[in-house]
C-alpha cells in the first residue's frame, strides 16, 4: 500500500480482503488492538453513496475460522448471483453482450434523454456484462443533454427496472426502439407504464 493510499476501515477494523459478487460485497477485517475474541471480523457490506453499512457481522480471534466463513459467503453469493442472472436464459432471452456493431454511435450533440442507451460492457462488473444489463432507458441528468459540461446520465435498466447513474462516456451508443429485440420491447413498455403510473400519482 502506498503512503498516499488510505486504509479502508470499518469501525476499528482494517478491511484486508474484500470481494463483491452481484449486489453484495463480502469483507474480512482485522483489528490488532481489539480484545482477544474480536481480532478479526467478516461481514457483508452495502454502500449508499459515501456511506457503508456492515451487516451479519461475525467476530473471532481465529483468523482461519473467519477466512473459511469469508470463502463460504463468497461461494453462497456467487451461486445466488448465478441463479439470478440465469433468469433471462430460462426465459429464452439471448443475452450475449452488445457491441458497437449493434448500436448507433453518439456524439456530444446528441440528446440522450428518453433514448435507449447501451452501456459499454467493460464498464460493468464481469458478471453483468450482458445485454439485459446493458440496455437502459436514459431518463435525464446533465450528461444526457447535448453539449453539456455535466456528465451524469440517469438510467433505468429495461430488464429489471433498476435505476443507476452512469457517465456519458460509459455509453457505447443508442438503439432505436423499433430495432430492439422483442424481449427488450416488452420490458421497455413495462418501464414506460411504471413511469406513467408514477407521474399520475404525483399529479393527484
Amino acid at each position: 500500500m502506498s503512503k498516499n493510499e488510505e486504509k479502508r476501515m470499518a469501525g476499528g477494523f482494517e478491511i484486508i480482503h474484500a470481494m463483491r459478487v452481484g449486489d453484495r460485497e463480502i469483507v474480512l477485517g482485522e483489528n490488532p488492538a481489539g480484545i482477544d475474541d474480536e481480532r478479526y471480523m467478516c461481514a457483508f457490506c452495502t454502500e449508499n453513496g459515501l456511506l457503508a453499512s456492515y451487516t451479519e457481522i461475525m467476530v473471532s480471534d481465529d483468523y482461519s475460522e473467519l477466512v473459511k466463513l469469508f470463502g463460504e459467503r463468497v461461494a453462497e453469493q456467487a451461486e445466488k448471483t448465478r441463479i439470478d442472472l440465469n433468469g433471462p436464459k430460462i426465459q429464452g432471452i439471448p443475452n450475449a453482450p452488445i457491441t458497437a456493431v449493434g448500436c448507433e454511435v453518439i456524439s456530444y450533440q446528441d440528446d440522450l434523454k428518453g433514448k435507449i442507451v447501451v452501456i459499454k460492457p467493460e464498464i460493468l462488473r464481469r458478471e453483468y456484462r450482458r445485454a439485459t444489463c446493458q440496455l437502459q432507458l436514459c431518463t435525464g441528468g446533465f450528461g444526457a443533454s447535448p453539449n453539456s459540461r455535466g456528465s451524469a446520465c440517469y438510467c433505468t435498466e429495461l430488464y429489471s427496472g433498476k435505476t443507476s447513474r452512469f457517465e456519458r462516456s460509459d455509453i457505447l451508443g443508442t438503439i432505436a426502439p423499433e430495432k430492439l429485440p422483442e424481449w427488450a420491447k416488452h420490458y421497455l413498455e413495462v418501464v414506460r407504464q411504471a413511469e406513467k403510473k408514477a407521474r399520475d400519482r404525483e399529479g393527484r
